[in-house]
């Protein structure tokens, strides 16, 4: 940066400008960390036995001092450069019917919840009703940085368990819902996609009525034929904006293919497609007949149901992180 021609590129400058800002985001709590642990061992070769003030001091210090490091391990675990990135967030409703379209309807409320809570933005890209109550599917893209990286563990199917709203005998059902979280790629990365290689379909998005719902064909379904992957945008009225929206996701999931060939942990999980069922969770919410989430991969797990589905969820994010270490 101290070079005469540093601004000469614009663009790149701005780049190295972001970079050395990530840099000091991760080294600046370390440093101060370090100082916080010079300066509480000077005040406890101090400190006499008898001066109960500077005791309490050095207890509150101590405290915050284990928090600010808890804090340090966490984004010291998002190491990986996509873990930086946006997320694109999808959930899809498994076997349940309208009991599972409403679960995908929770969840999306949940994940909504926990972007509000992080000052992250939230740009809905794609949304299919369920045809009674809830969300089929539905795509969101959420914005703030690690997004991704404290998502990815989101990664599977999540099972519900309660009294069913909509069963008149008040019987149990479980239900199920599938979520995928891929990184949104820089602009930088380049991805080559043929354009013979694209099969793109327009039609009129859906919605509830009335003027949310187009009068031309404006949503986009693109299917990439070489690896059979879909992906749609009807968010925008615009059917240009659509695509290009539509085109990012799909530059997206391509990254993703391309990153977990290269990670084997990652490759081991996607050997083969779950079916969005029984035994194949790992995460169960049970309202009923007690209240518990648990995590099966990591253990974690919370009596506090409503808190969770209001967006609190940093415990699981954070544990998963955690076991993926040790794993």
């Amino acid at each position: 940066m101290a070079q005469q021609d540093f601004w000469n590129d614009q663009e790149e400058a701005n780049k190295i400008i972001q970079e050395l800002k990530n840099i000091k985001r991760q080294a600046e709590p370390i440093q101060k960390a370090e100082s916080d642990v010079k300066n509480i061992g000077e005040l406890i070769e101090l400190v006499e036995a008898d001066d109960a003030e500077t005791l309490n001091q050095i207890k509150s210090e101590l405290t915050d001092l284990e928090k600010s490091v808890d804090k340090l391990e966490i984004d010291l675990l998002l190491s990986a450069k996509e873990d930086r990135a946006n997320a694109f967030l999808s959930i899809h409703a498994g076997a349940g019917g309208t009991e599972s379209c409403d679960w995908t309807g929770m969840l999306l409320r949940m994940y909504n919840r926990w972007a509000e809570n992080n000052k992250f933005g939230v740009d809905n890209i794609d949304l299919l009703p369920g045809e009674e109550a809830g969300v089929k599917s539905v795509t969101i893209l959420i914005k703030g940085v690690f997004a991704y990286g404290k998502l990815k563990g989101e990664n599977g199917v999540h099972r519900l368990v309660r009294i069913s709203p909509f069963d008149s005998n008040k019987r149990r059902h479980t239900s199920f819902a599938s979520v995928e979280v891929i990184p949104e790629i820089d602009h930088d990365i380049n991805i080559e996609i043929k354009e013979e290689d694209l099969r793109v379909d327009v039609y009129r998005a859906s919605g509830a009525g009335g003027q949310h719902v187009n009068t031309t064909d404006s949503a986009v379904r693109i299917t990439y034929i070489p690896t059979g992957i879909v992906v749609q945008c009807q968010n925008e009225r615009s059917q240009i904006k659509n695509r290009a929206i539509a085109m990012k996701m799909l530059k997206s999931k391509l990254y993703e293919v391309e990153l977990k060939q290269r990670q084997e942990e990652a490759e081991k999980q996607h050997q083969q497609k779950k079916k969005i069922e029984w035994g194949s969770q790992i995460r169960s919410y049970v309202m009923h007949p007690y209240s518990m989430i648990k995590d099966h991969r990591t253990g974690v797990e919370t009596g506090n149901v409503p808190a969770v589905m209001d967006g609190k969820l940093d415990d699981f994010l954070e544990g998963f992180l955690k076991w993926k270490v040790k794993e």
